[in-house]
């Protein structure tokens, strides 16, 4: 323990992992939030924009608790599975702040930097900001995706704030970062990793018509792969000697042994995004605080129910609420 019994069964189509992954990112529709935007000044001259939206629960005037929610790689707060997720938090009575990283809610960063799975202290200043407020009294967080990897780098980190988090969730969640690049990068998951290229292409270009002595205009024409992203952008750009370094140093799999708070890991057997690292049974069985539950099926950020919220979003909502009791 804590190994979770995995209540995901699916039917028909939504057993195959590429069908619920691509129907959950390009045809599910989520009801639009009410939500009410915030910019967060950082202390290095940039800035991060915060998609707040309130509860509205019959039995609540103001919530004491609030969800931070971290999309994946060239996400934002407005994407289906966040949107998804906040509905069902919103509705269980939690307050949501959406985080979108640096660059992804629209508006260029200012900064020759952006966002990775290991640039910790952008969502510390987002917990020390909600800390600041003096409103809520438990701070829960869910991310996806590489959202997932930020928030589990942050959680094993032990750094700034990160005790502010009372428990939180990863969703289809990268562990071993070099194991999920590579199988990105094979013949199965092209679609996908071209979809990717194809945003952070655009992204580069802009930053390098910004940071002209920075960044090589010759770079995008190179870049045939996410991991030759990350050796000319990623790991130059934060600090890492190359990309295997900057994968080295941010899979949460060497330090989710040491997270504090109670966390949730839902990741698919048949996510195709995923190495077999990323189900980590024996950690799980000798952990006190991470509940990995391993569905058969899923693909990524695709448990779907016929009606109503995913399964991810009701899990999750009952899993914090579970932890307040």
């Amino acid at each position: 323990m804590p190994i979770v019994d995995a209540q995901y069964h699916p039917k028909g189509w939504f057993k195959n992992g590429h069908f619920s992954t691509i129907y959950s990112a390009k045809i599910r529709r989520v009801p639009s939030l009410d939500f009410q935007r915030d910019r967060l000044s950082l202390s290095d001259g940039d800035f991060l924009d915060l998609d707040w939206s309130f509860t509205k629960h019959p039995t609540k005037q103001k919530s004491k608790s609030v969800v931070i929610l971290l999309h994946g790689l060239e996400g934002n707060a407005q994407r289906s599975y966040v949107r998804g997720q906040a509905s069902a938090l919103l509705e269980a009575g939690f307050d949501v702040c959406a985080m979108n990283f640096r660059g992804c809610s629209g508006v260029p960063n200012l900064k020759l930097q952006s966002y990775n799975a290991g640039k910790t202290e952008d969502l510390d200043q987002v917990v020390s900001s909600i800390v600041k407020l003096n409103r809520y009294s438990r701070i829960f967080a869910v991310g996806f995706s590489l959202g997932g990897s930020l928030l589990l780098n942050y959680l094993g980190a032990k750094k700034g704030d990160y005790q502010q988090i009372y428990g939180a969730a990863a969703v289809s969640t990268p562990l071993d970062l070099k194991g999920s690049i590579e199988r990105l990068s094979q013949w199965d998951n092209r679609a996908y990793q071209w979809v990717f290229l194809s945003t952070l292409k655009v992204k580069y270009r802009q930053k390098q018509q910004a940071f002209p002595m920075d960044l090589s205009a010759d770079a995008p024409c190179a870049m045939k792969s996410l991991k030759d992203f990350d050796n000319l952008y990623t790991a130059p750009v934060h600090g890492y000697f190359n990309a295997e370094d900057y994968y080295r140093k941010n899979s949460p799999i060497a330090t989710l042994h040491t997270i504090e708070s109670p966390v949730l890991i839902l990741n698919a057997q048949n996510d195709s995004f995923l190495s077999q690292a990323c189900l980590p049974l024996n950690l799980a069985k000798s952990s006190k605080n991470i509940y990995l539950e391993a569905p058969k099926y899923g693909g990524h950020v695709g448990f779907y129910t016929p009606s109503g919220p995913y399964y991810n979003e009701t899990r999750i909502s009952e899993f914090f609420t579970a932890k307040m009791a």
